[in-house]
């Protein structure tokens, strides 16, 4: 049985962002405490600063090598089995580390929690728009199984038609997965293709189906710069071909792209 003491969010920390000390707060003000960590790639005044007045300790990656460095330093400054990639311009909910907790402890061996989310909007929580209400459908055969996916069907079916697990939701079971669990090269889709491989191996899928994080979107995020020079497009058709022949593919990219006018 996993307890508080086996989960750190270690808060992925870039550049100067002025939400930074709005996520560390969420994650202080979390019904059931459990570790905190900051780190980062691009040490600053404002980073120090938060670390400072929030007494984090802030760990610095020697190097600048992009998403995939940052998030695998970050996963591996947690002493704890269980790793959450706290992204700074997003929030938790207070209710999402007991949550949590009781889903990876529903299963003989979790690989991955994820929860619904919503998103921030000029400031606001925004709980339901077309892009959130097709996410939801896309996770209704782990749904229908009582929010536990065992099987690689499952598993794979849920990630088929676009990337419907929200990252920064997302809890890492690192007894369970590789050490460096982030491979790809991509920009945008580094994460659904960690979750389609994860989708092989062995263990489970858990969702939680109560929104417990806010994502946050905006024109400065990397998302939005991503679809604004077409990276996104690319991978999107580089991911659905690892699932579909490459016409059904390509056709189903046709209709993603529509999807993303709904970010930045």
């Amino acid at each position: 049985m996993f307890s508080p003491s086996d989960h750190s969010f270690v808060v992925c920390a870039y550049g100067e962002s002025p939400y930074l000390e709005e996520c560390v707060r969420s994650l202080e003000q979390q019904s059931l405490a459990t570790n905190i960590v900051m780190a980062t790639s691009t040490p600053n005044d404002l980073i120090r600063d938060v670390a400072v007045r929030h007494n984090l300790e802030l760990r610095r990656n020697p190097v600048q090598e992009g998403i995939k460095s940052d998030w695998n330093f970050a996963v591996a400054q947690a002493q704890t089995p269980l790793v959450t990639i706290a992204h700074q311009d997003d929030t938790y909910a207070p209710g999402y580390a007991q949550h949590m907790l009781a889903g990876m402890n529903r299963c003989e061996l979790p690989l991955i929690f994820f929860t619904n989310y919503g998103e921030l909007r000029d400031g606001l929580e925004v709980d339901d728009n077309r892009l959130l209400a097709v996410k939801r459908f896309l996770l209704r055969p782990i749904e229908r199984k009582g929010g536990v996916a065992e099987d690689l069907r499952t598993k794979r079916r849920i990630l088929s038609l676009g990337s419907a697990i929200c990252c920064p939701s997302v809890t890492l079971n690192m007894d369970a997965l590789p050490q460096k669990p982030f491979e790809s090269t991509m920009k945008s889709n580094l994460d659904w293709d960690a979750w389609e491989r994860f989708s092989h191996l062995e263990g489970a899928f858990v969702y939680d189906h109560d929104v417990l994080m806010h994502h946050r979107i905006h024109e400065g995020s990397e998302t939005s710069a991503l679809i604004h020079d077409n990276t996104r497009t690319q991978e999107d058709l580089e991911m659905l071909s690892r699932f579909w022949p490459a016409p059904v593919a390509r056709l189903l990219n046709l209709a993603y792209v529509q999807g993303q006018n709904s970010n930045g």
